[in-house]
């Protein structure tokens, strides 16, 4: 994609003789040849009518168009999908997730490469659409701006404050425990989630639109400014006229998306207590970049930023109460004055990162914590390794008990996530059991499934600090308890997490990151002589089961394998 410095990647359809067809399909869509001579601006909308995320992302595009215009370029309008990770739970729906993250890289490049756009806007929200998104901007490296729809406002049931994880989800787990009724269940329904935006904790969607500042791809404010605030039409504005310049000045993402700036965007991770998804989606948009980032960063990250905010599902505050407390900008302010963060690094507003926070400041003590009185002393996300995850696992350990942080039990094993929460709902799970969902990885899934319904269900009948759940799959940002995702390698891969039988004893060390089945390592391989690989659950025509040929371990982010 690379042209020459001062020329347009749009000249090779604008301009020239021989382009003449092409200026005439340009006009009859009501352009003009003074907008020809302009540079062209993708508007990639990630609009669409079942994303709560996504439903308002019209006027953020007009805004970023408007943006666009007013700094000289052209701006065009596309869409991409995206969709609800929520609607798709705890259901086959849910296998497509993750994959739809690589479809959205691929279409956006097949958007530019076609058409030969110069820049681009770049608008999502949901947890699949920021990582597609950055993804596709590393590997087309034209200049671009990364614009989220922000969070939705805190809902509320009977006083307190309540989101769609800690409230909706875990309420399911009460409702079978008997705890809640029918009635409340559905009153919680009707105000859990009151705006548009997406979902008002700390999950997936808002951990990657937070981290996208700190990359230096997203401008100050993208991580949590709410969703229907002018604010936010302002910052897609503001983005329309930042990608004009980039494209003026020559800025691409590669050019920002360093390997010093990944480092500064997993130690916000690590401060702030990020989903463990971001492990994945930091090494997928890496992968795209040619930074060499490896899964052993996040840990050594981890064990020297303390973690400083407690947000859903970890604790009590939502993404608006960071808002209020001054935003990513005052964490990351937190974070450079104790030398944590590379402050020279390029960002989309023509200024380094440290210029970018330079002048902010933590409004709220408690939301944003000074590094030396954190709520825990280490990072929210840890990697485990041992004889059952040999390539590695991930915890979100800011949202683990202090009761759960070592623990011994007897597995209990399920081939398949429907069965497991079945288990948990009829009442079969008892204290100290250590769930393993297996065959739900990247290829064995395949789409490497959330957990948040077991997982929630757990916590809603209050075993959370009983009982772990370890799966090759992986867990919603809005999980919490002892989970433990990401198993590498996974069960369909003949990984250790296959060979476990009901009643092993597995041992969980997170202070000592060590993850283990209690039986020989003569034991394991008899048993891996014994095993078999199982028919795959998806064949045919279908996109997943072209994903399931082609998809890698989540140890590498899970992303597709190179063709060479």
């Amino acid at each position: 994609m690379e042209t020459k410095p001062g020329v347009l990647n749009s000249s090779q359809v604008t301009e020239g003789v021989a382009r003449a067809p092409h200026r005439s399909l340009f006009y009859a869509m009501g352009y003009t040849p003074e907008d020809l001579k302009k540079p062209i601006i993708g508007i990639v909308n990630g609009f669409n009518e079942i994303v709560p995320g996504h439903v308002h992302l019209r006027d953020l595009a007009q805004a970023a168009k408007m943006g666009v215009a007013a700094a000289g370029g052209t701006p065009v309008e596309f869409p991409v999908i995206g969709i609800c990770d929520g609607i798709s739970m705890n259901h086959d729906g849910m296998k497509y997730p993750l994959a739809s993250r690589e479809l959205i890289a691929d279409s956006i490049e097949t958007m530019v490469m076609a058409h030969k756009f110069d820049g681009l806007v770049l608008i999502g929200n949901c947890d699949k659409t920021v990582p597609g998104m950055l993804m596709a901007a590393c590997r087309l490296n034209i200049p671009a701006v990364y614009v989220s729809g922000g969070p939705m406002l805190t809902g509320r049931h009977d006083g307190e404050k309540a989101d769609l994880v800690r409230g909706l989800f875990e309420a399911v787990g009460q409702y079978a425990a008997g705890t809640i009724g029918a009635e409340e269940l559905e009153a919680m329904e009707l105000s859990a989630c009151p705006s548009c935006g997406s979902c008002a904790g700390l999950f997936t969607a808002n951990s990657m639109n937070c981290l996208a500042e700190a990359l230096g791809i997203g401008l100050p404010g993208n991580g949590a400014i709410p969703a229907p605030y002018g604010q936010r039409k302002a910052l897609a504005k503001l983005a329309g006229q930042r990608v004009v310049a980039l494209s003026q000045n020559g800025v691409r993402p590669r050019d920002i998306m360093t390997l010093n700036a990944f480092r500064n965007a997993i130690t916000l991770d690590m401060a702030i207590g990020g989903s463990s998804n971001t492990v994945l989606h930091l090494l997928a948009i890496a992968h795209e970049a040619d930074v060499p980032l490896q899964l052993e960063t996040f840990d050594e990250i981890s064990k020297s930023v303390p973690n400083i905010c407690k947000l859903s599902p970890s604790g009590s505050h939502r993404l608006f109460d960071l808002y209020e407390a001054g935003g990513i900008s005052a964490v990351l302010k937190q974070l450079a004055d104790q030398g944590l963060l590379e402050l020279g690094e390029k960002t989309v507003t023509g200024k380094t990162l440290g210029e970018n926070i330079s002048r902010a400041f933590v409004r709220n003590a408690e939301v944003i914590r000074p590094l030396n009185a954190p709520y825990a002393h280490e990072g929210g996300i840890a990697v485990l390794r041992g004889n059952l995850a040999p390539d590695g696992a991930v915890v979100k350990q800011s949202a683990v008990a202090k009761e759960m942080l070592s623990h011994s039990g007897p597995a209990r094993v399920f081939d398949g996530e429907e069965e497991a929460f079945d288990a948990i709902m009829d009442g079969k799970i008892n204290k100290g059991d250590v769930l393993i969902i297996r065959y739900e990885g990247p290829k064995g899934g395949p789409g490497m499934r959330e957990m948040l319904s077991p997982t929630a269900a757990i916590s809603g009948m209050g075993l959370d600090k009983d009982v772990a759940l370890i799966t090759d799959g992986r867990f919603s940002g809005g999980t919490r308890g002892a989970s433990i995702g990401h198993v590498s390698p996974e069960a369909s891969e003949g990984g250790p997490i296959a060979l476990v039988h009901e009643g092993d004893i597995i041992e969980i060390d997170i202070p000592g990151r060590r993850l283990n089945v209690r039986i020989s390592d003569a034991e394991l391989a008899k048993r891996h002589e014994l095993w078999q690989q199982p028919a795959p659950k998806v064949t045919g025509k279908s996109y997943l089961a072209r994903y399931a040929a082609q998809v890698t371990s989540a140890s590498s982010g899970a992303v597709f394998k190179v063709i060479k």
